[in-house]
C-alpha cells in the first residue's frame, strides 16, 4: 500500500484541480487514501504537522541544499494531500539557489506561508466536521 500511496504523491493536478478554489483537492485525497475517511484524517493531520516543520526548515536554511531539501519535502507532502497551491509555491521555491535565492527568499517564504495558512484553515474546518 505504501508504494501505491507514493505513486499518487507524484501526480500532478488536473486542470479542474488547478483552477479550484479549494486549498485541498478532496477528490485526489480520497483516491490517495482509497476512500478511507479515517486515513484521510490521519494524512491531513500528518500534513499539517509536517508542513510547519518544513516551513521552519525553510526559514532557518543556511545553504541552498537545506533550502531545496525542505522545499522538495514540503512539495511532496502537499502533492500527497492535493494541496496544489502549496505544491506549486514549493516548486517555485525549490528552483532557487545562489543569488536568486538570496534576493527572493523573503518573497517565497511569504508566498508559502499564505498558501499553507489557507490550507491549514481549510484542513482545520474539514477535521472539525469529521
Amino acid at each position: 500500500m505504501a508504494s501505491e500511496m507514493a505513486a499518487f504523491a507524484d501526480t500532478t493536478p488536473s486542470e479542474a484541480a488547478r483552477n479550484s478554489s479549494r486549498p485541498v483537492d478532496l477528490v485526489h485525497l480520497s483516491r490517495y487514501t482509497l476512500g478511507d475517511r479515517a486515513l484521510e484524517r490521519e494524512v491531513l493531520e500528518l500534513f499539517s504537522a509536517q508542513a510547519s516543520i518544513y516551513l521552519e526548515r525553510l526559514r532557518t536554511a543556511r545553504s541552498d541544499q537545506e533550502w531545496n531539501a525542505a522545499a522538495h519535502s514540503l512539495k511532496g507532502s502537499a502533492r500527497a494531500v492535493g494541496a496544489w497551491r502549496v505544491a506549486s509555491s514549493c516548486e517555485r521555491a525549490e528552483t532557487l539557489s545562489g543569488d536568486a535565492l538570496a534576493e527572493a527568499r523573503t518573497l517565497h517564504l511569504c508566498e508559502l506561508e499564505v498558501s499553507l495558512q489557507e490550507a491549514e484553515i481549510y484542513i482545520g474546518a474539514l477535521l472539525a466536521d469529521r
